[in-house]
């Protein structure tokens, strides 16, 4: 599986058949939430949405948490819908795979390679998870909460501040983490700001070290 990782992508045509059993037309208003923040689920599905190339799409800043913080009604049980039709294909322009990754290696493409994971993680000091500790070597560490202030997504102007003194020559992102979930909160993040000057690493860093002959680096 060229996407292999923790967390691998679905099939565009699983994705779809997901989509079309909860009912989501391409034309329908998309707003997804998690538990918290965007990173436990909400940007990763945000992620497989805009892929699919799905345009009227919000993520709830703060998530559900947010939502009950300021007493907005909730309901329970399940709700009926019905099925839909939604033809896809994901735009895999933006996902870059094992093999594709070391090619821009090799390249020496000067897209700026950021892991959103812990600090801690990212040197190589804690590794709770992965059956290595450490990072692709060039690699830098932005961990994904540095895109949030109080749990709730900073402003676009900040965001886009931020992301362009990382990458001073325009030379754009690719966003890694643990498993291809957090880095999502990245794309969002950039989003957000305005930017669209990124890809996604999907097999992240449980993919790169499934290779043995791939090189682990330590520390900053």
């Amino acid at each position: 599986d060229p996407l292999l990782g923790r967390h691998p992508l679905p099939s565009p045509q699983a994705f779809r058949a997901s989509l079309e059993r909860i009912g989501i037309s391409p034309n329908l208003p998309v707003v997804i939430y998690d538990q918290s923040d965007g990173a436990m689920a909400a940007a990763r599905a945000w992620f497989l949405m805009f892929l699919a190339g799905h345009t009227d799409l919000y993520v709830l800043d703060g998530g559900f948490d947010a939502w009950l913080s300021q007493g907005l009604p909730v309901q329970s049980g399940e709700v009926q819908v019905e099925p839909s039709n939604y033809p896809l294909e994901f735009a895999l322009e933006r996902v870059l795979t094992n093999a594709s990754l070391k090619n821009a290696m090799i390249l020496q493409v000067p897209a700026i390679l950021v892991d959103a994971r812990a600090p801690e993680r990212f040197r190589g000091e804690v590794e709770p998870i992965d059956s290595k500790a450490g990072h692709i070597p060039g690699a830098i560490n932005r961990p994904y909460t540095q895109n949030l202030e109080n749990g709730l997504f900073k402003s676009a102007a900040q965001l886009a501040a931020e992301f362009d003194q990382l990458d001073s020559g325009g030379s754009g992102f690719i966003f890694s983490c643990g498993s291809g979930v957090t880095a999502c909160h990245h794309a969002l993040a950039l989003a957000h700001a305005g930017r669209s000057n990124w890809q996604l690493y999907a097999p992240s860093w449980s993919g790169w070290i499934a290779d043995d002959s791939n090189a682990v680096a330590l520390g900053y």
